[in-house]
């Protein structure tokens, strides 16, 4: 098994992961109709989170590209 060493990809694991459980979750609980206000809010929190690391990952990754270039020099 791989290794976790990014910190960033286990928290999108993770964030997704509860979303979908808590998705699931209200469903059962609220009812079909009732639910899909809920859900609602609870996927666009998995999706901005998602956005909000991947723009994280990103950010990370230039700056040790620019640290090996700089270093390069």
């Amino acid at each position: 098994m791989m290794a976790m060493k990014d910190p960033l990809r286990v928290w999108a694991i993770a964030t997704q992961l509860i979303g979908f459980v808590l998705i699931i979750s209200i469903d059962t609980w609220a009812g079909h109709g009732e639910a899909r206000g809920l859900q609602a809010w609870v996927l666009a929190g998995m999706l901005s989170a998602a956005l909000v690391i991947a723009g994280l990952r990103r950010w990370r990754q230039r700056r040790e590209l620019r640290r090996q270039h700089q270093a390069s020099r």
